[in-house]
């Protein structure tokens, strides 16, 4: 009986931490999308940022939501920390440009620091074997505006210079998930020679 209460517990913790079949080693699958920073709409690419250092690659469900509020937030400020760490971040969302162009510059999330691409599609999240969801039909964000995309499942993938993953991070709390990002890219900065 104890076996079939930690076999349901531990199913529980792998459940929350999704599906994610890229593991560290695993090699990224490298996007270019566009993508928004302080309002402003560019084109992002992972093979072109991973040459600048690491990359915190993290997938969250919609701009304006609860937990991506936070981890938006969060990312926003501790952005000097990953900066001197040589790491860059940017978020991925089905989320559309225009949606993402406020949210990129919204003081109290993304605050002009912290840039957000689109996945509208949800092809970026599906490269990374993440399970992606159809749009819950009437569902609205914090600001009251309905949420016409669906949903990738919060997970960060920590992307070194060579390509290569890190650390995959799911079935954290969004604060929780920011804070062990920096941990493993400040270790990654310490091992540089």
């Amino acid at each position: 009986m104890r076996r079939l209460v930690l076999a349901g517990i531990v199913a529980g913790i792998f459940s929350q931490s999704g599906q994610a079949a890229l593991k560290e080693g695993d090699a990224a699958p490298d996007f270019s999308t566009l993508a928004s920073l302080a309002g402003k709409a560019f084109d992002y690419s992972l093979k072109d940022s991973l040459k600048h250092g690491p990359v915190v690659v993290y997938f969250y469900p919609s701009a304006f939501t609860g937990g991506c509020n936070i981890q938006a937030h969060t990312f926003a400020v501790n952005h000097e920390k990953f900066t001197a760490a040589g790491a860059s971040i940017i978020g991925v969302s089905l989320d559309s440009i225009a949606r993402l162009n406020d949210f990129s510059a919204d003081p109290q999330y993304c605050a002009g620091k912290v840039a957000v691409a689109s996945d509208p599609d949800g092809k970026i999240a599906r490269s990374y074997d993440l399970s992606v969801r159809d749009a819950a039909p009437g569902k609205k964000d914090s600001r009251g505006v309905d949420i016409d995309h669906g949903f990738a499942e919060r997970t960060t993938f920590i992307v070194k210079s060579d390509g290569k993953i890190a650390a995959t991070l799911g079935g954290l709390k969004p604060a929780e998930n920011v804070e062990k990002s920096l941990e493993i890219v400040q270790a990654l900065s310490a091992k540089k020679p």
